[in-house]
């Protein structure tokens, strides 16, 4: 069983002077929309990315696919090495590889070279769940539920304001001055933090030591799963190599999760992972990323579908992400709206809530898709959603396990909602695949399999919000704001 004796304790309440909670805030917050860009980064550039470094399509979808994989692990481990030494420092160390990954992919030339860099963005995914921990830590209570919503919620705004920026730069600039961008914002960023946040406590003279089995034992269970489920249509779902790696993965994970409940120091507390109130808000975390992600798929496609075929919108790349911008606006908008819920309520009605209006964009959105002003504002009212449950997400999970804990249980949440967007691009993939038909030299999806797939996000918002009415209550109310 793991102890707690070693660890960090937690930072009495006034240990550690605030005077700038809103700069605390807005620093951190803007740290993780430059971490959370880095997703849509590539996206206006997908299929140009064969002719940029003159490589089968098979290649260079691993400049996509690295980042996730890479993003996966490394979450839970940032988290618990914030626990053992401290989440400020940690922080600090995640830029590091963003700003040097970022280079990399501006300067690169092979695929190779940019899969590297892609790679090294990807360890920086940490900065958000740590900074939500720090959030918990240096902010007075009545701040706490509002400032943990809106950095919880940047994931999904960096990602939804990176694309129309991404658009713009590589249309009329050069691709690699977007990474050169994000390499200046890390440096700023851990500037900024290194000067301007406080470190929420001192680390402790004596830690438990770190876990580099568990480590091992997660990376290899991650790596196989999620590149079993990101490249199964690719190589085929019944081939011997991903019924194989799902084989594998399955396996190592169990070994895993064999050794994380025997050893002194484990990466991932297993027994605390398994409370009621964690585990049911970690498998609604894997429901609310599938919905959240699987909008970001659909609408885009639809959108810049040939007018031609009868129900395609015919944009641009550009004018795609300018109509798919304020859903991102909108994550923003509800955040303090969530946490107002959340003081009043509890994190769980706003959990529940969040599903509930996610369903309701999603279905909306089925009745709008001749329209761009339709899509645009039901894909508004599913971001709202997005913004009420990512925020609802950690408060329920940080008033749930022991201070010592916090930041792991965190990363682990958010490793959740990471298998989550990966099950949704795969699957909603297959349907688009399945359902689709040749028009002129391109094979397009259908009208049916856009509102299948719109209709599948909707059914696991219905998911998450069920899983969510069920997470016991007890203590979340104080929770959701307490130290």
């Amino acid at each position: 069983m793991t102890t707690t004796a070693s660890r960090p304790a937690p930072p009495a309440d006034g240990a550690t002077p605030v005077t700038h909670p809103n700069r605390i805030v807005a620093i951190l917050a803007i740290g993780g929309i430059v971490v959370a860009m880095t997703q849509t980064l590539v996206v206006p550039i997908v299929a140009t990315l064969p002719t940029i470094f003159d490589a089968p399509a098979s290649d260079t979808s691993w400049i996509i696919t690295v980042t996730l994989l890479v993003g996966a692990i490394c979450t839970p481990v940032s988290g618990r090495l914030g626990d053992l030494y401290g989440k400020k420092k940690m922080i600090l160390i995640s830029l590091i590889p963003l700003a040097l990954g970022s280079a990399v992919c501006a300067v690169a030339t092979t695929v190779p070279v940019m899969v590297t860099g892609r790679g090294l963005q990807g360890l920086a995914t940490g900065f958000i769940p740590l900074g939500i921990s720090m959030l918990h830590d240096l902010l007075p209570k009545e701040r706490t539920a509002g400032a943990i919503s809106l950095m919880s919620s940047s994931l999904g705004i960096g990602g939804a304001l990176g694309l129309p920026f991404a658009a713009a730069v590589a249309e009329f600039a050069s691709w690699r001055i977007l990474f050169w961008l994000i390499a200046v914002c890390a440096v700023v960023v851990g500037v900024v933090v290194w000067r301007a946040i406080p470190a929420p406590a001192a680390p402790a003279r004596v830690r438990a030591p770190f876990d580099y089995v568990g480590v091992l034992g997660l990376a290899a269970g991650l790596v196989a799963l999620l590149l079993a489920v990101s490249k199964g249509a690719e190589w085929g779902w019944a081939s011997p190599l991903v019924l194989g790696l799902f084989g594998g993965s399955v396996l190592v994970l169990l070994a895993w999760g064999w050794w994380e409940l025997r050893t002194p120091a484990a990466l991932v507390d297993l027994r605390t992972t398994a409370r009621p109130a964690v585990l049911l808000t970690n498998l609604a975390s894997i429901m609310i990323g599938f919905a959240m992600y699987a909008q970001s798929l659909i609408l885009p496609q639809l959108m810049q579908a040939p007018s031609a075929t009868g129900f395609g919108l015919g944009q641009s790349m550009l004018q795609m992400g300018l109509w798919m911008a304020p859903s991102g606006i909108a994550m923003t908008l509800m955040s303090p709206v969530g946490a107002q819920i959340t003081r009043a309520r509890g994190p769980k009605t706003t959990l529940v809530l969040g599903g509930l209006v996610m369903a309701l964009g999603y279905g909306l959105s089925t009745l709008f898709m001749d329209t761009l002003v339709g899509l645009s504002v039901t894909a508004f009212v599913a971001a709202a959603g997005v913004g009420f449950a990512y925020g609802a997400l950690p408060a329920i999970i940080l008033g749930s396990v022991p201070a010592s804990e916090k930041a792991a249980a965190n990363g682990f949440n958010a490793l959740m909602r990471s298998i989550g967007t990966s099950v949704s691009a795969a699957v909603i993939g297959v349907v688009l695949a399945r359902m689709s038909t040749t028009f002129g030299e391109h094979t397009l999806p259908t009208e049916s399999g856009f509102r299948v797939a719109l209709l599948l996000g909707c059914g696991m918002a219905v998911v998450a919000s069920a899983i969510a009415a069920t997470v016991p209550v007890k203590g979340l109310g104080e929770s959701a704001g307490g130290h």
